[in-house]
Order: C-alpha cells, then sequence, then structure tokens
C-alpha cells in the first residue's frame, strides 16, 4: 500500500526565498551531485535524496535531516550540477531554516535570518551597554590615560557577558534537544549502543582538525581558512579565561597592579590569536570571491556572520592600538567591540555560528545510531 505525501508547499516558497534554494526548481534528478560528493555515505548519499524532498517540501524529513548537516557545503556538486541547481546553497538554505525552527525564542532566529533585522538585533547591545555607562554616568570619568575600564567597569562587563553567554547556552541547549529527538524520528533509528559518548569522543578529532573540509575540491581553500579562525577564537578564549584568572583568582585589582611580567604573555598571546582570527577571515572572504561562479556568492546568512567576526576582529585590533597611541576615540571603538562581541556570542544560536554545534551534534547521532563509522 502507498504512502500518501503531503507537501508543504509554504516552505518550498520559504525556502525558494531564503538565499541559496533559489535554484531549486533547476533539479532533474541526474544524481550528479551525490555521484561528486566526497563527503556523503556510500550509502543512502547526498544531496540528492535532500533535493527530492525540497521539491516535494517535505519539511518535517528535511530540517530534522543530520545529512544536511554532514554536508559541508564544499560546492563540488554546484560546481558539477549540469543544471546550474546549486545544491550546495539548497542545503545551506535548508540548515538555515533548521536552525530557525529549532531555536528558542523563535524571534531571534526570525530576526538574525532577515536584513530587516539587523538593526533591532545591534540597538539591542547598545542599549543594554550604553544603558550601563551612562548608568553609572562613566563618561564623566574618562579624563588621563586611555583605561577602558574607566568607560566600562570590569564587574559590569562581566555581568552583561555572562548573562549574554547564559541566554546562548539555554536557548542550543533547547535548540539541540529538540533537534536531536526530530532526527530520532525523522530517521526512525535508535541506537544499541547504549550512551553516546563514544560517538562524542570519537567526533571531536574531527571537528578541531577539519579533516572533512581537507576531501573538498572546488573550495580547497577553506581548511586552512577555517582553521586559523577557529584557533583564533581558541587563542582569544584562552586569554579571556586567563585574564578572569588574574582578576578573580589571583587578586589583581586593576590595570596598575597587574605588572608587565605578567602582562606580556598573556598580550602576546592575545596578539598573536587576534592575527590568527584576522588572517582567517580575510582568507574566508578571499576564498570565497574566488571561487563564486563556481561555488556560488553564499547569502545574506553567511555574509552577515563573516563580516561579524571581522569587525570584531577589527574593532578589537584598532581599540588596542588607539588607546595605545593615547587617542580618546579608543573609547568609541571599544564600546562597538563589545556591541560585536555581544553580537556574536548572544545571537550565536540564530548565526551561522549554529553551525558548530548543529553540524557535531549530528555527527555524534549519525555515529551513534549507525548511521556512520566511527
Amino acid at each position: 500500500m502507498g504512502k500518501m505525501i503531503q507537501p508543504d508547499l509554504d516552505f518550498v516558497k520559504e525556502l525558494t526565498a531564503a538565499g541559496g534554494g533559489d535554484s531549486l526548481k533547476k533539479c532533474f534528478q541526474c544524481a550528479t551531485c551525490s555521484v561528486v560528493c566526497n563527503v556523503t555515505h556510500s550509502d543512502k548519499p547526498f544531496p540528492r535524496k535532500e533535493m527530492i524532498w525540497a521539491q516535494w517540501g517535505l519539511k518535517d524529513k528535511l530540517i530534522a535531516d543530520p545529512d544536511i548537516w554532514l554536508c559541508h557545503q564544499c560546492s563540488d556538486c554546484t560546481a558539477h550540477c549540469p543544471r546550474g541547481a546549486k545544491p550546495g546553497e539548497v542545503l545551506g538554505a535548508i540548515r538555515k531554516l533548521s536552525i530557525h525552527t529549532f531555536s528558542k525564542p523563535t524571534l531571534f532566529g526570525k530576526l538574525a535570518g532577515s536584513p530587516a533585522g539587523l538593526l533591532p538585533l545591534l540597538l539591542i547591545p547598545v542599549f543594554i551597554i550604553g544603558a550601563v555607562i551612562l548608568g553609572l554616568g562613566r563618561l564623566h570619568h574618562l579624563e588621563g590615560p586611555i583605561v577602558f575600564e574607566k568607560l566600562v567597569p570590569i564587574p559590569a562587563v562581566d555581568a552583561i557577558f555572562i548573562s549574554a553567554a547564559l541566554f546562548a547556552v539555554l536557548s542550543f541547549w533547547g535548540g539541540i534537544k529538540g533537534f536531536w529527538t526530530a532526527m530520532h524520528k525523522a530517521t526512525g533509528l535508535e541506537s544499541t549502543k547504549g550512551s553516546p559518548v563514544p560517538a562524542v569522543m570519537s567526533v571531536i578529532p574531527e571537528i578541531i582538525g577539519h579533516k572533512r573540509f581537507d576531501k573538498c575540491d572546488v573550495q580547497s581553500g577553506r581548511t586552512s581558512a577555517h582553521k586559523f579562525v577557529f584557533w583564533g577564537f581558541a587563542g582569544l578564549a584562552v586569554t579571556t579565561t586567563w585574564a578572569v584568572i588574574y582578576l578573580y583568582g589571583l587578586g589583581w585589582e586593576g590595570p596598575y597592579s597587574f605588572s608587565i611580567a605578567s602582562q606580556f604573555p598573556l598580550k602576546l598571546l592575545a596578539l598573536v590569536s587576534m592575527l590568527s582570527l584576522l588572517y582567517g577571515i580575510w582568507k574566508v572572504i578571499s576564498n570565497r570571491n574566488h571561487t563564486e561562479e563556481k561555488a556560488g556568492k553564499g547569502t545574506y546568512f553567511d555574509w552577515t556572520f563573516i563580516y561579524l567576526v571581522l569587525l570584531v576582529g577589527l574593532t578589537g585590533a584598532l581599540s588596542w592600538g588607539v588607546r595605545l597611541l593615547g587617542l580618546p576615540s579608543a573609547y568609541f571603538i571599544y564600546f562597538f567591540h563589545l556591541v560585536f562581541v555581544f553580537c556574536l556570542f548572544a545571537y550565536a544560536p540564530f548565526s551561522k555560528m549554529a553551525h558548530m554545534v548543529y553540524r557535531t551534534t549530528a555527527m555524534v547521532f549519525s555515529r551513534h545510531v549507525g548511521l556512520e563509522e566511527e
């Protein structure tokens, strides 16, 4: 007995309007995309089946499909598609809609995915940080040497960003929990292996090493670019943790009591990490522009995240450099650096930064239920 398929036509319209999915109807199911993909399964390969489901409007199957995340958008499929259907960008648009379906609150997902939502998202940290500065009367205490703590006290910065981090963690937890449940329902697969910990342990080295990016042909330069960005973020995270230990663990009570000898290794790591981040994001932009004809130009969702990372790096570097020159404009630059950092982390569950978490979850699930070998 056949199975009744009820396509979600609104989802098809949403997908084609999402950016990247506008070429969906050109696909005529030749399966070239699955043949040329170097990261797909040998059994039930992608992205051909995803292109069929997308044309049929099978939203529930698509947004809970782990394979949309196992795709690393190498764009080999897009480059070789004889019809210009751009399967890589279609799957990118599906990933965006998957994030916005599972992320909570859904309002932030809608804002992050639309150009009209950019200004409201920026204004939130502008108002929060601005209110703290004005409420504490800090604008009247900026005379003398340039010290950023005069503008926003370190405890206030910590309170703002700890709150933003908690918001992101709770949103991620809710989204990933829903995604994991949906993957079980969509695939009908349950694990016989017990704990997913072994799957987690096998995935972590692959994520850190960016091993699947090495299999890409058209965008082979992405591996080194992503590594520079990844290790730049990792170094800055270590720097931040190091500074917190000095502040709250070792009794550092201000910038003047932090000895030069203690500052040097911390600042050196920060400098190297910042340069790694900036170089990596420059390589990402350069690679995308270089491969645009074959791989597609990307979407608003992609480029917003890329430019946000760039702005975080540039404003961080500029505020540091301008402060060393003793120019009061360093405060202005630092303010917007805090705004961009807030956006990067508070909105992570709704932006392309969420790829790191959802892709890791999909890889763990696939190995846990036996779709992939460990």
